[in-house]
């Protein structure tokens, strides 16, 4: 039996005694390869894929030509196909671009899927045009304010908001811009230098960063003749002036001594551009629906009726 389990097969191959499985015929070192046929299930999904390659490199874009590839006969593309995914997008902006234009900003809370949607758009076009004044988070710098929080110099609902994107702060050329100038009490004479130290005195005891002395009490005479027009017999400010809150612990150009009564003798004064020379109206109200949510947006009715009880809060001197 074994010396017949030797003996080549007529295609020059032998049986192998353990598997009784003939080998392939060849020899390495001793070791064969037995012809064991593939399972019918792996055979036939092997054919299956052939199949499905030929017919999808006929179906699709497959084989590099020498100007372009060849373009299946579906005439689909993942070009084509990002092209039309581009164009759906597009035209639901275009929808909501539409929508935007036609609704009144004070009826936009009353839209919450619009709102959103204005809320994303403002927060896009804030990245392209505002954070290098307000900074990326919108909490401001030195001289640029903070508008994360309810401290607002020209109101805070959202139609004093889009007011003063679209016409700026003392942007020239604009009649309609916001404008407020405070005097330099130092620099042109109309306060001595003793005087004005007894206005910061008094100014700084508005909102406890001194406590009252016979300098705040001086002072507090100067500032109902001299500032209290615009500021407030309180000091607590005015939105018709854009005068800012001298009581609270926000300060635009900052709270020491030294920077009050720098702003005092000489006042800074900042600019914000006029935007609708910039952007279209639709990015505009996106830009007040972004700052209003930021989380010192204030309702239109409430603003409204607390301008004159209660004036505006603004960013410090």
């Amino acid at each position: 039996m074994a010396d017949a389990d030797k003996t080549p097969t007529a295609a020059g191959r032998r049986i192998d005694e353990a598997t009784n499985t003939a080998t392939v015929g060849h020899e390495w070192d001793g070791i064969e390869e037995l012809d064991t046929p593939m399972p019918r299930w792996w055979l036939w999904t092997f054919y299956a894929t052939i199949v499905f390659s030929v017919a999808y490199a006929v179906a699709y874009p497959a084989w590099p030509l020498l100007s372009k590839g060849t373009e299946g006969m579906l005439g689909w593309s993942s070009r084509g196909q990002l092209r039309a995914e581009l164009n759906a997008q597009q035209a639901q902006r275009e929808q909501t671009v539409a929508a935007l234009a036609r609704m009144p900003i004070e009826e936009l809370p009353g839209h919450p899927e619009l709102m959103r949607a204005a809320i994303a758009g403002g927060a896009a076009a804030f990245k392209v045009n505002c954070v290098q004044c307000h900074g990326a988070g919108a909490a401001g710098f030195k001289g640029f304010p903070n508008l994360n929080d309810d401290d607002w110099l020209w109101g805070g609902d959202l139609q004093a908001i889009e007011a003063s994107l679209v016409h700026g702060v003392r942007q020239p050329g604009d009649d309609a811009t916001r404008q407020s100038m405070m005097p330099n009490f130092g620099k042109d004479g109309l306060l001595t230098s003793e005087q004005v130290q007894d206005v910061t005195s008094y100014v700084l005891s508005l909102s406890g960063r001194e406590k009252a002395s016979p300098a705040s009490r001086r002072g507090a005479g100067l500032f109902a003749e001299n500032c209290a027009i615009c500021h407030g017999a309180d000091g607590t400010g005015s939105r018709d002036f854009g005068a800012p809150n001298l009581a609270d612990a926000i300060w635009l150009y900052g709270g020491t001594r030294e920077e009050v009564t720098a702003q005092i003798n000489a006042p800074r004064h900042g600019v914000m551009p006029a935007w609708d020379t910039r952007l279209d109206p639709v990015t505009i109200k996106m830009l007040t629906a972004y700052v209003h949510s930021l989380g010192g947006g204030e309702k239109f009715e409430i603003a409204q009726a607390s301008s004159r009880a209660r004036p505006g809060t603004g960013d410090g001197l």
